[in-house]
């Protein structure tokens, strides 16, 4: 009898502990996972002072320890590049090559546009209810902060892992089309962004010759390819002799990624406290 008892006063204990949970807590977090998501929101948009500024332009100097055959200064304004200088140094003949993006030309870098949105669907989906609204079961939070979860680790991911692309894609890309004077056929750049870096790639080609002995074997999708990557584009054949990459942080990126990571803690922090309970109350998630 005892026993019992003590199990019945010890499940009451428990399902005040539970009911404060979801009617505080969980609050609790979701206004702070709204705070700090909203301040990632904001990095992106990077706004002037006044409302309705625009976005301010950022320089960036691009270099790499190790080499000085290229030179990127690039500006950016939100999520796109609105001027690129970039200088190459050809190895054949120390030749010194300058382009810069057209003065009616931008490039949209999608990776921040997209970490952007992923973002703001956070924010909605943790706004989406009434201000008096409250929680009745565990297992509703828990969806909640997985659906949170996605948004915030898709984010994360547009950042960190680059998108694939074959050279002929690269080649055939509207990026080619942007500079003055216009980019010699030898000669391939892509932008995108690593982590909290913004990245050029230079790539130089060398034509592969019908007469060529090498045995042809175009390269597939790649962040970086490497020398001797072959690709056809047209009618040609090339393959890549040299390759270029210079960088440059941008402090911003860098606090959205630790916000994401924050926000990604509290979010698994407040389900393993909704599991505690559930695993007490092992039928249901209560």
């Amino acid at each position: 009898m005892a026993a019992a008892m003590a199990s019945t006063a010890e499940r009451a204990v428990l399902e005040e502990e539970f009911k404060w949970l979801l009617q505080e807590e969980v609050h609790a977090v979701l206004r702070q996972l709204q705070d700090i998501l909203k301040e990632a929101s904001h990095r992106f948009a990077l706004p002037t002072s006044g409302s309705g500024a625009a976005v301010r332009q950022e320089n960036f100097v691009l270099n790499t320890s190790g080499t000085d055959q290229v030179k990127g200064v690039l500006t950016l304004q939100g999520d796109a590049l609105c001027q690129a200088d970039v200088s190459l140094k050809m190895p054949r003949n120390n030749q010194l090559l300058h382009f810069a993006f057209r003065e009616d030309k931008q490039w949209k870098l999608q990776q921040i546009q997209d970490a952007r949105n992923h973002v703001n669907q956070a924010i909605y989906l943790l706004m989406n209810r009434d201000v008096n609204y409250q929680f009745k079961t565990g297992s509703e939070v828990l969806k909640l902060m997985d659906a949170v979860m996605l948004q915030l680790s898709r984010a994360r991911n547009r950042l960190t892992t680059p998108a694939t692309l074959t050279l002929p894609e690269i080649a055939s890309s509207g990026l080619t089309k942007m500079f003055t004077p216009v980019l010699p056929p030898d000669v391939l750049v892509n932008f995108y962004i690593n982590l909290n870096k913004l990245c050029l790639t230079v790539y130089q080609l060398h034509v592969l010759q019908p007469s060529t002995t090498k045995n042809f074997k175009p390269a597939g999708g790649s962040i970086l390819h490497n020398p001797g990557a072959m690709f056809e584009f047209g009618s040609q054949r090339y393959e890549v002799s040299h390759v270029h990459k210079v960088e440059g942080v941008v402090p911003w990126l860098n606090d959205a990624l630790v916000f994401f990571t924050v926000s990604l803690q509290l979010c698994q922090q407040l389900k393993d406290k909704i599991s505690v309970f559930s695993s007490y109350w092992n039928y249901r998630p209560y």
